[in-house]
């Protein structure tokens, strides 16, 4: 009888014990808390802005001028003019070569083995060459400047003297209009492309813009003053005495005055 006493007084207080854990030991339920989500860069795509310009020489040195420039570190050739070029013989990136051809320079088909359209210029349906991309164009352009004789001269001048080479194109046969010099030293100016060649050189240019190509002249190769003085309507000796001359030698590179304002 004893050892039954004994034995149940034990499990009584084990129960009782566990009664009272069951009591003090709750268990508190926190309300689950949600991290935020966070948006991250890769969950859509970010877009550059779109930059629209209202007018279309605007647009075309947005996206030609950076070529324009690497022409120019590879070739030379005066970025403000390529680009001066460009608008002016591809109507801004609007005309027909450049639109279904990547022609922005007009250049035809001499020596050319590649892709052609036909297209009324000087004489009804000429063949001009057909490019992938507008940059084969550029590439072009500077490679038929450089490759042929009658452009050296221009070399000859300092990289960043685009009025040199406004009047040197002219007078190396590239177009047969006689404002063309003008034409181009006139969208240098007003767009400022002259800044493009800044960034080449990394030099500031001085630009009068009251001056334009009937004020002043960069001599090149084959100029002599006789033929400046037909070409800007003056006389020798006036020439000579604008510019303090003693003699009628030049030296290819002088920029000459031709006639006073």
């Amino acid at each position: 009888m004893v050892l039954i006493v004994v034995s149940c007084g034990s499990k009584k207080r084990a129960a009782s014990k566990a009664k009272k854990r069951d009591k003090t030991e709750r268990v508190v339920k926190r309300p689950e808390v949600k991290a935020p989500i966070l948006e991250t860069k890769t969950d859509k795509p970010v877009k550059e802005p779109v930059v629209v310009h209202s007018n279309p020489i605007d647009a075309y040195i947005a996206t030609y001028s950076g070529i324009a420039q690497e022409e120019m570190r590879l070739y030379h050739i005066p970025a403000s003019i390529t680009l001066a070029q460009g608008i002016l013989e591809s109507s801004s990136g609007k005309g027909r070569l450049s639109v279904e051809a990547n022609n922005h320079f007009g250049i035809k088909c001499h020596e050319w083995t590649g892709a052609k359209i036909y297209h009324d210029d000087d004489a009804d349906q000429e063949c001009f060459r057909k490019y992938n991309d507008a940059k084969y164009s550029y590439r072009d352009h500077s490679l038929f400047l450089k490759e042929r004789k009658r452009y050296s001269g221009l070399f000859e001048l300092k990289i960043d003297d685009y009025k040199g080479w406004a009047i040197g194109l002219k007078d190396a046969g590239y177009a047969t209009d006689r404002k063309y010099p003008d034409k181009l030293i006139s969208l240098i100016e007003r767009f400022e492309l002259y800044k493009y060649d800044e960034v080449v050189t990394g030099r500031k240019l001085v630009v009068n813009s009251n001056n334009n190509a009937g004020l002043s002249h960069r001599v090149i190769k084959g100029d002599t003053l006789y033929s400046l003085s037909k070409r800007y309507n003056t006389s020798v000796d006036n020439l000579k005495k604008l510019n303090n001359l003693a003699s009628n030698d030049l030296n290819i590179g002088d920029l000459l005055v031709v006639k006073s304002n």
